[in-house]
C-alpha cells in the first residue's frame, strides 16, 4: 500500500492537472464560438459561388481550356493535409493522417508510388505525422492557423494552383475535418484540382435555360470565377478544420476533467483507507506496549 505522502502528492498532482484541463476547455469554448461563426457565414458564400460557376460554365467554352480543369494521367499527386498546430484534441489529428495514408494506399498504390506523392501540410501535426510515415512533406504553409486570414490562405491556394498549372502535379486532394457540431467532426477527402463538374449541374442546366445575357462575356466571367472559387474552397476547408479543432479540444478537455474527478474520488478513498490503517497500527502498537509493561 502506498504511503500517505505518496497518495497526498498524487492528489495534488491530479488537482493541478484538473485545473489546467478546465482552463483549456474554457479557452477552447471561447475560440470555438468565433470559429463556428466564421464557418457558418462562409458556407453560403462558397455554395453560391459554386452555383454561379456552374451556371456560367454551361454556356462557356473556356472551362475546358482552363489550366485548372486539365485531366492528365496520374503520375504525381499532392495531398493537402489540414490538421492543428497543437495536440490535446483527441483523435482530431490522427484521423486526418490515417485518412490521408489510406487514400494513398487505396487509390494511388498502382498509379503513383510513395515517392510520387507529396504532402502539403497546413498545420504542424499533420506535417509531423506524414513525415514519420515516409512522405515528402512541404511545410511552407504549416503555420497558417497562427495567422488565420483569407490573405494567407490565398497564398497557399495560389501555390497549389501554380504547381498544378505547370504540370508538377496531376491531381490535388484535400483531407480535412468538417465541422458538424462540438462533439462531431467528419473527415472529408475531396478533389481540389482538376476541377470537377458540380453536383448541382442539374439545377445549373435549368438555370442556364433561362438564356441569361452576360456582361462581360461568359468566358471572361469564368476566367475570374475559377481562381476565386478555388481560393474560397481552400479557405472554407481551413475554416472547417479550425472550428473542428476547437470543438475536438473542448470535448477532449471536458472528458479529461471528468476523468480527473473520478481519479480524485479513488485517490481520496485510498488516502482515507491508508490513514485509517496507519491509525489502527499505531493503536495496536500502543495497546501492545501497555500490555507488555503490565505483564
Amino acid at each position: 500500500m502506498a504511503s500517505l505522502k505518496e497518495v497526498r502528492d498524487r492528489i495534488g498532482s491530479v488537482n493541478s492537472t484538473q485545473q489546467i484541463t478546465k482552463a483549456m476547455k474554457m479557452v477552447a469554448a471561447a475560440k470555438l464560438r468565433r470559429a463556428q461563426d466564421n464557418i457558418i457565414q462562409m458556407r453560403p458564400y462558397a455554395r453560391k459561388l459554386n452555383e454561379m460557376m456552374s451556371t456560367v460554365s454551361e454556356g462557356a467554352e473556356s472551362l475546358a481550356e482552363s489550366p485548372y480543369s486539365q485531366v492528365r494521367t496520374i503520375e504525381r499527386v499532392l495531398l493537402v493535409v489540414l490538421t492543428s498546430d497543437r495536440g490535446l484534441c483527441g483523435a482530431f489529428n490522427s484521423n486526418v493522417v490515417k485518412a490521408a495514408v489510406g487514400r494513398v494506399e487505396t487509390r494511388y498504390t498502382k498509379q503513383a508510388l510513395l515517392k510520387n506523392v507529396d504532402v502539403l501540410a497546413i498545420g504542424k501535426k499533420g506535417g509531423e505525422g506524414m513525415s514519420r510515415r515516409g512522405f515528402n512533406t512541404i511545410t511552407q504553409f504549416s503555420d497558417i492557423f497562427t495567422r488565420l486570414s483569407f490573405v494567407n490562405a490565398k497564398e497557399a491556394a495560389e501555390y497549389i494552383m501554380d504547381a498544378f498549372a505547370k504540370g508538377t502535379y496531376d491531381v490535388v486532394e484535400l483531407v480535412y475535418n468538417e465541422f458538424k457540431n462540438v462533439a462531431t467532426q467528419i473527415v472529408r477527402t475531396e478533389q481540389f484540382l482538376p476541377i470537377q463538374a458540380s453536383a448541382d449541374s442539374g439545377s445549373a442546366k435549368t438555370a442556364s435555360a433561362a438564356n441569361y445575357l452576360f456582361e462581360p462575356s461568359e468566358d471572361e466571367i469564368l476566367n475570374e470565377l475559377v481562381p476565386k472559387a478555388l481560393k474560397i474552397q481552400l479557405y472554407r476547408a481551413i475554416l472547417e478544420s479550425n472550428a473542428s479543432e476547437h470543438g475536438a479540444r473542448m470535448t477532449a478537455m471536458d472528458k479529461a476533467t471528468e476523468n480527473a474527478q473520478e481519479m480524485l474520488k479513488e485517490l481520496r478513498l485510498i488516502y482515507n483507507r491508508t490513514r485509517q490503517a496507519a491509525i489502527t497500527k499505531e493503536i495496536l502498537e500502543i495497546v501492545g506496549g501497555a500490555e507488555a509493561l503490565a505483564g
